[in-house]
């Protein structure tokens, strides 16, 4: 554990000049005089690491120390062969720099590890995407990349779901997200968290402002904010749905993001189950008619209307007599 921890500390100072000793204990959960004295045994080890006091002292390296990769285990070495699909990378423009990057780890890999970390990116593969995704609109995702990165304020025309005007934004972007095969711009607009889909983005242009973001917050952070708001859908409206037991599977996969819970047997019968599902509005429920007759809204009211007002407006739209 101890000779983890020193090479940790060696690769944290070298990407900044000085870091404060409460800052790596933090990070590495240890107490200030266990870095010290991990600074002591790298010195002994001869590591030119160096500590300044004062308020804007710290822990460094000497300029132009730098270490190879040859204290990663097995464990470790395996974990960074195990990568998304080149998909994300190639949207980015990143392919090739994946495929140099890492061969490149796997020249400085110790030799033991080297057929491990080979097998793994053989044998285990991460795809994001979801099965029968519907074509989305094309997005200069390598422009926008280039974009988020610049640290300046970004000007955008925007479509809102549902909508056919763009709306025109400047925000100060905090990076792209991809979910689910979906890329997304995190971003503040007038100090408020946003989320927009780069697939319903027109134009993407950088201001010549610095990006304002909030103080202290990072990517993380805020991507972490957002999803929450997404996914708390108290308000809204809960749905009770009865569902045939042989077509569980197909609902699930489809609409189980909606579940409150998982579908418990209906009484008396074998063939139908019940659960709870909600939407942020009672219109959504036409969500459930691609099931056709699988799936029977059992309640509230409201929602039973609004199926019979659907299938009321299908048949109509269908009836050629």
């Amino acid at each position: 554990m101890k000779f983890d921890r020193l090479l940790s500390i060696v690769l944290l100072l070298q990407h900044r000049d000085l870091v404060p000793a409460k800052e790596l204990a933090e990070r590495l959960e240890v107490s200030q005089r266990t870095i010290y004295r991990d600074v002591e045994a790298l010195s002994a080890a001869g590591v030119p690491v160096y500590a300044e006091r004062g308020k804007d002292g710290g822990i460094g390296l000497l300029a132009g120390f730098r270490t190879d990769v040859t204290g990663l285990t097995t464990d470790e070495a395996r974990a960074l062969f195990v990568l998304a699909s080149q998909s994300a990378h190639s949207a980015l423009g990143l392919d090739h720099a994946l495929d140099t990057a890492l061969r490149k780890v796997m020249a400085a890999l110790p030799a033991p590890h080297r057929p491990a970390a080979e097998l793994t990116s053989r044998r285990i593969l991460v795809e994001p995407d979801r099965w029968h995704a519907a074509p989305r609109p094309e997005t200069d995702l390598e422009t926008l990349y280039a974009a988020v990165l610049s640290d300046r304020r970004l000007r955008i025309r925007y479509r809102h779901s549902g909508q056919t005007a763009l709306r025109t934004y400047t925000v100060d972007p905090y990076g792209l997200v991809a979910k689910a095969g979906t890329w997304y711009l995190v971003a503040d607009h007038k100090g408020k968290p946003r989320l927009f889909r780069t697939d319903r983005l027109s134009q993407v242009s950088v201001a010549e402002a610095a990006a304002r973001r909030r103080p202290g917050v990072e990517l993380t952070q805020v991507w972490h904010d957002l999803r929450r708001q997404v996914e708390d859908r108290s308000g809204g409206v809960t749905v009770t749905v009865r569902l045939r037991r042989a077509r569980l599977d197909m609902v699930t996969r489809i609409a189980g993001d909606y579940f409150t819970g998982p579908p418990v047997p209906e009484a008396g019968t074998d063939e139908w189950l019940r659960v709870e599902v909600v939407y942020p509005v009672v219109e959504a429920v036409r969500h459930l008619l691609q099931f056709g007759t699988d799936v029977e809204v059992a309640g509230p009211p409201q929602a039973c209307e609004e199926m019979t007002r659907a299938i009321a407006e299908l048949a109509g739209l269908y009836d050629t007599a």
